[in-house]
């Protein structure tokens, strides 16, 4: 294995910043955010089985199932964000078994917590927007995300082609990207490397195919006709997949995001990894308490990847102070106000990207 593309210490603002977060987060304001928390994960889950029940047994025309099936959609992303996503950060609670448990809820919706644990906690948190590191943004050769990727001529229409590709996000963790990434292996950048699964691994991993393959199409397909079935299953697909594609695309592929490369950091000054962290993420529509319960806190993307470990809930309380202390140690904090200028700012770094006046020399 290759050097590790390698940040600096924690230094002094990522000192100062745990320990005003620390005292910002008793250990009684951590016993409500977990309840707050249980809570929010009994009402999706009865969201998502009520929405799947409904079009299950209930519907039978078009009138029915497609409001029904947006409401499975957004219900399962709502899973995704909420529960799975803190689950596999090991923050939903405190005990890591739970947390692994809770964590499954990402098979339950066509994903691998296995695959997930790696890719995202390991290569995306560590190396945030960096060329060759961050699988994220590694989605070569239909997408040029970052500066330092290749262009190809194509790409100049990537502005327009890459918002229904987003859609089938969730499609190709369904059907080829978590099994290519378990069977075959996944290397990335020569920095992150997908661990040989174990037995036990393996097993959970193909158990939570098994149990998604069964309630989204195996069951459906005894009670409806199977085109019926496919339509409904590809538009549920797309809708859960573009939500999350382009919820997770807002904090970091936009205007203002640093990016960088895994020879840069190597042949630079040291980077602080926190410092980095902020200024490669983007905060949007803060404001919004709606959107801050539904998207589970990742429109509070710095300060999800400053404590990827702490709850979501807590993120509004903590977000004061991490403004406040990157003020002070002059890293740039940057928020979007609302949903949609961070879209307008996703749309423009997708056109300029895909322009050639992005490409030096």
């Amino acid at each position: 294995m290759g050097e590790r593309a390698l940040f600096s210490g924690g230094g002094d603002f990522h000192r100062e910043i745990r320990r005003r977060v620390a005292d910002a987060l008793p250990a009684s304001r951590v016993r409500r955010g977990r309840w707050s928390a249980a809570l929010k994960s009994a009402i999706l889950g009865v969201w998502a089985i009520g929405s799947y029940l409904a079009l299950l047994l209930v519907a039978h025309h078009a009138w029915q199932v497609v409001p029904l099936g947006i409401s499975l959609a957004v219900a399962l992303a709502g899973v995704g964000f909420s529960v799975g996503h803190d689950a596999n950060h090991d923050a939903l609670f405190g005990a890591r078994r739970v947390n692994r448990v809770l964590g499954f809820s990402f098979d339950l919706i066509g994903a691998s917590s296995y695959v997930w644990r790696t890719k995202h906690n390991t290569a995306h948190h560590s190396f945030t927007n960096v060329v060759g590191a961050d699988d994220d943004i590694d989605q070569m050769p239909l997408a040029r995300f970052a500066p330092d990727q290749p262009r190809r001529v194509y790409h100049r229409f990537q502005h327009i082609y890459l918002w229904p590709l987003y859609g089938l996000f969730a499609i190709r963790h369904h059907l080829v990207g978590d099994f290519s990434s378990v069977l075959f292996g996944h290397q990335i950048g020569g920095l992150t490397t997908l661990p040989r699964p174990s037995r036990s691994e393996l097993g959970v991993f193909f158990l939570g195919k098994l149990a998604f393959w069964t309630w989204a199409l195996v069951i459906p397909l005894a009670l409806h006709p199977w085109w019926a079935v496919l339509a409904t299953f590809i538009g549920v697909s797309w809708i859960m997949g573009f939500i999350m594609a382009t919820t997770f695309q807002l904090a970091h592929c936009v205007d203002e995001a640093d990016f960088t490369t895994v020879e840069k950091l190597r042949e630079g000054d040291a980077t602080s990894w926190a410092a980095h962290q902020v200024e490669s993420t983007v905060d949007f529509a803060t404001g919004s308490r709606v959107l801050a319960w539904y998207l589970g806190g990742l429109n509070f993307q710095i300060e999800h990847h400053l404590f990827p470990r702490v709850c979501h809930v807590h993120y509004p309380h903590l977000l004061a102070i991490v403004r406040e202390t990157c003020l002070e140690f002059d890293v740039r904090h940057v928020s979007q106000p609302t949903v949609r200028s961070a879209l307008a700012s996703h749309a423009r770094w997708l056109r300029h990207m895909g322009s050639a006046a992005s490409v030096s020399g």
